[in-house]
């Protein structure tokens, strides 16, 4: 009989802790959501907003009423804009340095990061390392007055001098990122190439650069949003204003939007659709880059 009481309190007991689990959980469930959910509107109610400005007309944009839609729909902005900014070259000077500091980025730091990795037991390798991950804490304003000093005695005062220096500033992280993906592969299969005759340079080439894909994507797309989004670098090193970056000529001819404001935020759309384009398609390589890299690492 007492056995029968205490199996009794004992499936109680069990079911209010799963009682309680459940509400725990939804608890937890809904706050996530309300979290996620603020996050979202402090993105989308600005997105909104720009594109909302961009498509309506002048005497629409100084209404003041900045949530309104645009009724109706015009595009003189985007041409105003277009012709004022000459964004057709700026646009073909950031697409050029940000594809060189992709492809610069990606590159050295693959190969960086498979020379300290596979060379870790030796001093200098892991000294280097550990100097690399330094420079992360080394903002470009501490270093910037010598930066201009030194491109402009090198003759690198242009695009090329900027897209040197996006590259070395993206070194660092790209390589903390490379580093603890590498790894996460197996010695067996490079020794097995070199026992097929291979080099080091051609293992890295044929089996371990393929095989650092998805943290070369997500590399990628971190160095492209921060050479595409870069104004100060830009500003600063570049001394022919015809040679300047999509945001660095935003900014040069913001007097001249005036009150236009559907000019500016017509301006700044195009300037921001590249970016979030790219991202849209390959967040997917970015989250699973980092979550291999954090997981097997």
């Amino acid at each position: 009989m007492a056995g029968s009481r205490r199996g009794g309190r004992d499936e109680a007991a069990a079911t209010t802790r799963a009682r309680r689990g459940r509400v725990g959980q939804e608890t937890t469930n809904w706050t996530t959501m309300v979290i996620l959910l603020l996050c979202s509107l402090t993105v989308l109610v600005p997105l909104y907003v720009t594109i909302s400005m961009s498509l309506k007309t002048t005497a629409q944009a100084v209404d003041g009423n900045a949530f309104s839609l645009p009724t109706p729909i015009d595009f003189s902005g985007f041409a105003e804009a277009w012709q004022l900014t000459n964004f057709p070259r700026a646009f073909v000077i950031s697409v050029l340095i940000t594809a060189a500091t992709v492809a610069g980025t990606v590159l050295l730091a693959a190969l960086a990061s498979y020379a300290i990795v596979r060379n870790w037991e030796r001093r200098l390798f892991r000294w280097s390392f550990f100097y690399l991950l330094a420079a992360m804490f080394l903002p470009f304003p501490v270093v910037a007055l010598p930066q201009i000093q030194l491109t402009g005695l090198t003759g690198l005062a242009n695009p090329v001098g900027v897209t040197i220096l996006h590259i070395m500033f993206q070194l660092s992280f790209s390589i903390l990122l490379f580093t603890a993906f590498l790894r996460s592969i197996p010695l067996e299969l490079e020794e097995s190439a070199r026992m097929d005759g291979a080099t080091t340079g051609q293992t890295f080439r044929k089996l371990i650069f393929p095989l650092l894909a998805p943290m070369g994507a997500t590399v990628a797309i971190f160095a492209f949003l921060a050479s595409w989004n870069d104004f100060m670098m830009p500003s600063l090193i570049i001394a022919d204003s015809s040679l300047q970056t999509v945001p660095v000529v935003q900014s040069i001819f913001q007097t001249q939007f005036s009150n236009n404001y559907n000019v500016s935020f017509a301006s700044y759309l195009m300037a921001m659709a590249p970016a979030i384009i790219v991202y849209l398609f390959a967040q997917r390589w970015v989250l699973e880059g980092v979550t291999q890299g954090a997981v097997k690492g």
